[in-house]
């Protein structure tokens, strides 16, 4: 089959041309927004290769959303199907819990530190509060929830009259 007659097993319905149009001014997301784009752009008359070309995929991808849409004539075909990933883990996790461990200081729960380190918060939360969670995790969390996570600076008042002996210099005769 030539490319022509590729193309010519396509038909758009004016009908098609207009709901594709609507949904796509509605699309939020990305992937489906690009689909609808390449197979609209394709009822308009385009050229498969030049579809294909702009959107950075191959012709057999348009191939496969031209099909999908063609199916049943809906546009929704064209959305990302679910897909099923790893549970989330720590759903215990939340923002009250996190607040009520760093509102506490780590030496009354029996911990050598003066403040919490995310090593120190996620073995205690693993421990402590049954709620199973990597550092990594936390972090992620931390961030979500807005906390600011930084490591206590040393900071000197006013400089020692003796710093001068300390770095080397020789004492003023």
């Amino acid at each position: 089959m030539t490319q022509s007659e590729e193309e010519q097993d396509f038909t758009f319905t004016a009908h098609d041309r207009r709901r594709l149009a609507a949904v796509l001014a509605q699309a939020q997301d990305v992937k489906f927004f690009r689909r609808l784009q390449v197979v609209s752009y394709l009822a308009e008359g385009g050229s498969l290769d030049t579809a294909a070309h702009f959107a950075r995929v191959d012709r057999s991808t348009v191939h496969r959303w031209l099909h999908l849409y063609q199916r049943h004539r809906c546009p929704e075909d064209l959305c990302d199907e679910v897909r099923p990933g790893r549970p989330r883990q720590a759903e215990d996790l939340d923002a009250d819990l996190l607040a009520e461990v760093l509102a506490q200081d780590p030496r009354t729960l029996g911990y050598r530190a003066t403040g919490w380190t995310a090593p120190l918060l996620t073995r205690h939360l693993n421990q402590e509060c049954g709620c199973p969670v990597s550092e990594r995790t936390l972090r992620r969390r931390l961030q979500q929830y807005g906390w600011c996570w930084k490591r206590p600076r040393y900071v000197y008042q006013e400089r020692a009259p003796h710093i001068g002996q300390k770095k080397g210099a020789l004492p003023a005769a």
